[in-house]
């Protein structure tokens, strides 16, 4: 229950929200958001998951509620975004408002990866082997720890200067996304680090570290800001008292947790336990990382490092190379991909391999296991040398590195070789041909269920799961499945503040064709829009599809084609700068966008008066994780496209029509080109899913 003082600390907070903000709207979707949020909070491993449409002000009515409540119960509030706009939104607007409408002091960290922060040991390293001419032409093991893959360009000697100077001085803090100078794609990996090339407290640069400098800040904040992935990484990570979690962020049973754009949970925990192993390019990091350990046990002056002579080392290494080159043999024999396809992919049914190809993986397991646990070793006896100089940092790094591919492999060989667990999902595992011929083996979960049963429900103080689309018309089960939430969680989905009826329409034009006829389909999208869109607003029209956006593109009359800005032709944030600009001229323009600009993108107004939605976002089903997954629902008698497919269409359609109203003075309409929503037996079902528009449905010609 909630505590008193806790009830009257979100009451006062409310009503200073109400009286300080100029042009308040009481609404009643945010205080009964309040109001849930809080009562989840208020329960030990309490979990609710609330879907709330644009216009909500669900930021601040999760502030207002799990401020509260972590403060009363002494916990952390964490709060983990998809994206980095919202993050910078969260941390440079809605949670000053909120402590300063309310007159609280607290402390706010933004919590990001290692990878998005300056290395000061590497960026010392880099600029010192600029220094040194002959560094371009070194061979043998000195060629292995050349930071400089390729000779620098004059650019990127510029921003090395830049960063130097302005990190020494104190002028600029290592946080990489507010360089003071653009880093190029070669240049920001030698001048960043991974947690396997860093030493930590061993470093002669950990004082002045900027990721440490920010997990300090982190330790001492009440209320913390971080991505979802990093958030995703803490949890998996293996932490006191045989849990997990708590290594680079709070401990979980101290901390409330929520996670906003909530619908991107499942596919990042997806992600976090997939794995992959490229055959060539592991094969020959073998043999570099093999004179990288002759150079180690030269440097420590060492005969034998985790029990291992060199000899002995060598020869393990040598087993797993050899292990690897057999099973691409095997593989090869085995898979004879068909020369007609453009991406080749062999997906093993149900997850299930050849029992060759899983016989070597047992082995691979094994051996990569052996070398773990040395190579841990003897990077363990380098890091610890007392003065190794220069050498011993870039081997310290090196070795590091490459114990975090043998990881990597490691994960990969066991999800190969290990059975399945009885009644739950297989896992997806497939071999790809990349573009250079080089075989690829991958292995993924195909639920994130599993996982965030095993380290966040349960774990965690408490979790809000939140965003705009998580239901298919206010069912849960699709997102509930996809999340393996608990069964005493709350759902909820809150009614739009808008008058969705009176502000916009919804359309669905008499095409003569459906999507499945792609070059007519393309074709007639093409004559629709030449023919009925206003090419003097603002528009956003949203493909399925890189290959019909182009097609579409090259079928439009040329006057039309200038006034479309396609997604890819530039960065994303160039192209709406560019689109605002022409709108604020009272000149028109159109943006072409496939998925990721179906959803995030705020643009209110005359920004964007009619977005047209190609075709309904059904996934990609040659996708083998979804594939695998919908084989093994099929296997215990189920129906993967009612129970997966046509939620997340329809979630997905929801999202997109979303990015129409912004705001209470929005007006326009949706355009869907689609006909199927209208002829098929699930077509109603998606429509009755959409919010309340007016409907115009033309009748087939």
């Amino acid at each position: 229950m909630l505590a008193d003082t806790t009830k009257d600390a979100i009451r006062a907070a409310y009503a200073r929200l109400k009286d300080g903000l100029p042009g308040f709207r009481a609404r009643a979707s945010q205080g009964r958001m309040i109001a849930e949020v809080a009562k989840a909070f208020s329960r030990t491993g309490g979990v609710a998951v609330i879907e709330a449409p644009t216009g909500t002000g669900k930021s601040m009515a999760y502030l207002i509620a799990g401020v509260a409540v972590a403060r009363f119960q002494k916990k952390k509030l964490l709060i983990a975004t998809a994206t980095v706009a919202l993050q910078e939104q969260l941390v440079q607007r809605d949670i000053p408002l909120y402590l300063q409408l309310n007159g609280i002091e607290a402390k706010v960290a933004l919590a990001k990866g290692r990878g998005r922060y300056l290395c000061p040991r590497n960026l010392r390293m880099a600029a010192n082997s600029l220094n040194d001419s002959a560094q371009m032409g070194l061979a043998g093991f000195d060629a292995d720890l050349t930071l400089w893959v390729k000779p620098p360009q004059p650019r990127d000697k510029q921003a090395l200067a830049k960063l130097s100077a302005t990190f020494d001085n104190g002028e600029w803090n290592g946080d990489m996304d507010s360089a003071p100078e653009a880093v190029s794609d070669l240049l920001r990996p030698m001048v960043t680090t991974s947690a396997g090339g860093c030493t930590g407290r061993k470093c002669g640069q950990f004082m002045t570290c900027p990721f440490f400098a920010a997990r300090r800040a982190v330790d001492d904040a009440e209320i913390i800001v971080a991505n979802q992935d990093l958030v995703l990484a803490d949890l998996t990570m293996p932490g006191e008292d045989e849990g997990w979690g708590g290594i680079i962020l709070p401990r979980p049973d101290e901390t409330l947790y929520i996670f906003d754009e909530g619908h991107h949970v499942p596919g990042k925990a997806i992600d976090r336990g997939a794995s992959e192993v490229y055959m060539n390019v592991t094969v020959r990091q073998l043999s570099r990382l093999g004179r990288q350990v002759h150079a180690a046990y030269s440097l420590t002056d060492k005969q034998t490092l985790g029990k291992l002579s060199l000899d002995a080392g060598d020869a393990k290494l040598q087993e797993l190379s050899n292990t690897l080159e057999e099973l691409e043999k095997e593989i090869r024999l085995g898979w004879l991909p068909d020369p007609a396809e453009t991406e080749p992919m062999y997906r093993g049914s149900l997850g299930q391999l050849p029992e060759a190809w899983v016989e070597h993986a047992r082995a691979l397991s094994l051996y990569t296991g052996e070398v773990q646990r040395w190579l841990t070793a003897v990077r363990r006896a380098v890091v610890e040398m007392t003065d190794g100089g220069p050498t011993q940092e870039a081997l310290s790094r090196e070795l590091g590195i490459a114990l975090e591919r043998i990881g990597k492999q490691a994960s990969c060989w066991r999800a190969w070789a290990n059975d399945d667990p009885e009644g739950a999902p297989p896992l997806a595992r497939w071999v790809t041909l990349s573009g250079d011929q080089q075989l690829v083996c991958h292995a993924s979960a195909v639920s994130a269920g599993g996982l965030l049963r095993s380290v966040l429900w349960g774990n965690a103080s408490g979790v809000l799961m939140t965003s705009a689309t998580l239901s298919a018309g206010g069912n849960f089960r699709g997102f509930a499945d996809a999340v393996g939430l608990p069964d005493d969680a709350v759902t909820l989905s809150l009614p739009s503040p808008f008058d969705l009826a009176a502000q916009a329409r919804l359309e669905v034009p008499a095409m003569r064709t459906l999507p499945d006829a792609r070059e007519a389909h393309a074709e007639e999208i093409s004559e629709w829009l030449a023919e009925n869109l206003d090419w003097d607003a603002g528009n956003l029209v949203l493909f399925t599809s890189r290959v019909k956006l182009d097609r579409v593109l090259q079928k439009l009359p040329i006057a039309q084609v200038r006034k479309v800005r396609a997604q890819g032709s530039l960065g994303k944030s160039q192209l709406i700068a560019e689109h605002c600009a022409d709108i604020e001229a009272g000149k028109g323009s159109t943006l072409f966008g496939l998925a990721s600009f179906g959803e995030g993108l705020d643009l209110p107004g005359k920004l964007c008066e009619t977005v047209v939605i190609t075709q309904l976002p059904f996934a990609v089903p040659t996708d083998p994780v979804g594939a695998t997954y919908a084989e093994w629902l099929e296997s215990r008698g189920r129906n993967p496209f009612i129970e997966v497919s046509i939620p997340e269409a329809t979630r997905l359609l929801t999202q997109y029509c979303g990015r129409l109203i912004r705001n209470e003075t929005d007006r326009g309409r949706i355009v869907l080109l689609d006909r199927r929503v209208v002829t098929k037996r699930y077509g109603s079902g998606m429509l009755k899913a959409l919010p309340p528009f007016e409907r115009i449905i033309e009748r087939a010609p």
